[in-house]
């Protein structure tokens, strides 16, 4: 009887180290793109399940021109800070599933600087890029393919703030957007 409440009591103890072991990465880097979008970022263990990530990357644009004809897409600079909580690592753990490279479902809240430095466009007109600010809350997936290869599938509302007066009256200096993103990226 004792043998076997010590082994009860073992493998019990076993269990609860295990989960409590559980954790994302100590840091990462790496890229991810989408079609038209590149990022560089790195990301830094807070606590076990939380995550403090900073971005830098080219995201596209679209000048807002009243004539269609003459509206021209472009990128520009992205500065992105965000913190992730990682809520689902126990569960994936316990059904064997993968949590490296903090492999799992996440809530964020992303802050974002568009500062306006510069455009990259296939058009030789100048296009003058307007700051702003965007705060968005959202919900997502993150997911290996292979040892280094990862995707991410997330939604969420943002809030946009401009720093910059817009001349047109047809445009809002805040306002919510949707936000979808899907993204493929490999870490270092």
């Amino acid at each position: 009887m004792k043998r076997k409440l010590l082994l009860i009591l073992f493998l019990g103890a076993s269990l609860m180290a295990n989960s409590q072991n559980v954790s994302v990465e100590n840091s990462q880097f790496g890229v991810q793109a989408i079609i038209i979008s590149i990022y560089a970022q790195y990301e830094k263990k807070l606590t076990n399940l939380v995550t403090l990530r900073g971005e830098i990357g080219l995201e596209p644009g679209i000048t807002a021109e009243s004539d269609v004809d003459s509206r021209r897409l472009f990128l520009s600079p992205v500065l992105n800070l965000e913190s992730r909580w990682y809520y689902n690592l126990n569960k994936r753990l316990k059904k064997s599933k993968r949590i490296d490279l903090n492999s799992g479902n996440f809530v964020s809240l992303r802050t974002s600087y568009h500062p306006g430095w510069f455009a990259i466009s296939r058009s030789n007109i100048p296009i003058n890029v307007i700051s702003d600010i965007v705060i968005n809350p959202y919900w997502g997936i993150r997911r290996n393919l292979g040892k280094k290869f990862n995707y991410e599938v997330g939604a969420g509302v943002a809030f946009v703030s401009r720093l910059e007066e817009f001349s047109s009256r047809s445009i809002k200096n805040n306002f919510f957007i949707a936000d979808l993103h899907l993204r493929i990226g490999y870490t270092f």
